[in-house]
């Protein structure tokens, strides 16, 4: 059976006598084992990143920029394998892998112009003959936990400013489908960064809790549940470490009287079920503002939903694959049930869905609850899985308030035509990122991807210019250069310069 091992150095490590099972979400089989290692084998890494980081640091931002071409050539070149990978591992259509791939390169292509978002500031004359000007230097070795949801995206958005910036990396990916992640550190090999400058550790919480408490590990970047989040983030920063952990969501799209009805059904029906709901910035609960409008909404969204093709990872012609394991399929499942006992009226039922020839695969049918009100745990809790909550506002005060006063404010979307709802929903609603007739409103590259509440915790977002700033310190210089010729170093008796200025003027060739 293949072995998923760590990626230290220069090429794959043993450590760890434990191991973990990966599977192919769409048969149900296990496909590999992946080593979860101990804090021995993360102090390997680190040592291999302390000797890598310095002389890295030191190699002038462009040919750092220069490196990160190359892999951006490199993915690109090896898209189609490394798609496959993730849906084999993950269970995503093949399709939605490349989009995952794609994605993260968007922030590697970013971070190709760190040159540019390195320059410092300056003043000139800050005082009398006083100059200042600040400089932004890497904080070290730094480090990725990363979610099962996203294995090339997430890595590459954590990884791509921590490496522009000059930092050594060490990334833990989830054990769930590991094989991309050690893909990427081999890429990066071939691109031509050095040896220890990225890395990839395997384990579960007794790696996670080596990363967060070795003292040579400045920074932790996090993105899974918000639990957890939470966790990564209180016992980082009582360790001493600059962290980012972003946690789970519960995204909200508000349907206004005046939305384009029919894109929203193709959005909401996107935004909910694509990659099997298994994202955090998917659209999960659709708010229709009046009864006339939800009527309208369910009435469309029913044959829409009932249409939806889920198949294995390799069809081109499912809209979805299975969701990860089987203990997500059963942990999304008793959800639906929550729901329904709670007081939700289930609409369509996704469950004990099953494909021929793969009944053993992890699939969850779309499911559509209507009725569905703040009090019930499952509008209050994170379902990660494809299903569509409809929760009914009267007006637009109320459906303002839902995403505004839920615990977790990743993002939120509004459909209408109305310029100034749209205006007064994006300057009030209390949540981190907004989309207008966007159903899953994450940021570009070079703008920065954060959630509030419990969706985020620590100071700096990830990619854009924030992730530049996390990735790095700042440090100030005030100088000043007295004046006094008499002070000047004098010639030498053997001809050197008789002023310190002579020494800087080029010779003149004859």
């Amino acid at each position: 059976m293949r072995l998923v091992e760590h990626f230290i150095g220069s090429g794959s490590a043993g450590g760890g006598e434990r191991r973990g099972d990966v599977y192919d979400p769409s048969s149900g089989r296990i496909q590999a084992q992946v080593v979860l290692g101990t804090a021995a084998v993360l102090e390997q890494a680190v040592a291999a990143a302390r000797a890598a980081q310095p002389r890295w640091a030191a190699t002038n931002p462009q040919r750092r920029a220069r490196v990160l071409f190359r892999f951006k050539e490199l993915i690109e070149r090896e898209m189609e394998p490394l798609a496959r990978l993730i849906a084999s591992e993950h269970g995503k259509v093949v399709a939605d892998a490349k989009g995952d791939i794609q994605r993260g390169l968007e922030v590697i292509e970013f971070c190709c112009g760190i040159p540019h978002v390195l320059k410092g500031e300056y003043t000139e004359g800050a005082g009398p003959g006083i100059d200042v000007y600040s400089m932004r230097q890497p904080i070290g070795i730094g480090a990725g936990i990363t979610p099962f949801n996203f294995p090339a995206m997430i890595p590459m958005w954590m990884c791509g400013p921590a490496l522009a910036t000059g930092n050594a990396f060490i990334l833990k990916p989830s054990e769930r489908d590991p094989s991309v992640p050690v893909r990427l550190a081999e890429l990066f090999l071939e691109a031509g960064l050095p040896e220890g400058v990225f890395q990839v550790v395997h384990g579960d919480k007794e790696m996670v809790d080596a990363i967060l408490d070795h003292p040579a590990i400045n920074a932790v970047s996090f993105v899974g549940s918000s639990d957890i989040a939470q966790y990564v983030y209180s016992r980082g920063v009582a360790a001493g470490k600059r962290v980012q952990a972003m946690g789970g969501a519960k995204n909200h799209g508000i349907v206004m009287p005046d939305a384009d009805m029919d894109q929203v059904v193709r959005d909401l029906c996107g935004g909910a079920f694509g990659s099997a709901g298994e994202r955090c910035m998917a659209l999960p609960v659709a708010v229709p503002v009046g009864e006339e409008t939800a009527e309208r909404l369910r009435e469309a969204l029913i044959p829409a939903i009932r249409a939806l093709r889920v198949g294995v990872s390799t069809d081109p012609d499912a809209h979805y694959g299975p969701v990860v394991n089987a203990a997500h399929k059963s942990r999304v499942e008793n959800w639906i049930q929550t729901a329904v006992d709670e007081g939700a009226e289930l609409v369509v039922d996704g469950r004990g869905l099953t494909l021929q020839g793969h009944e053993d695969g992890f699939f969850v049918g779309p499911t559509l609850l209507d009725r569905v009100t703040t009090d019930m745990t499952s509008y209050r809790e994170e379902i990660f899985g494809p299903v569509l909550q409809i929760v009914r506002a009267p007006d637009f005060e109320t459906a303002l308030r839902l995403p505004s006063e839920h615990q977790y404010g990743n993002g939120v979307a509004l459909f209408t035509r109305n310029g100034h709802a749209a205006r007064e929903f994006a300057q009030r609603v209390n949540v981190g990122m907004v989309g207008i007739n966007v159903p899953i409103p994450v940021p570009v590259a070079y703008h920065s991807f954060g959630g509030w509440k419990r969706s985020g915790f620590g100071d700096h977002n990830q990619h854009g210019v924030e992730g530049v700033r996390f990735w790095t310190r700042v440090k100030t210089v005030t100088q000043r250069w007295p004046d006094g010729a008499a002070d000047l170093p004098r010639g030498s008796e053997d001809g050197g310069p008789s002023r310190l200025a002579d020494a800087f003027v080029i010779p003149t060739m004859n």
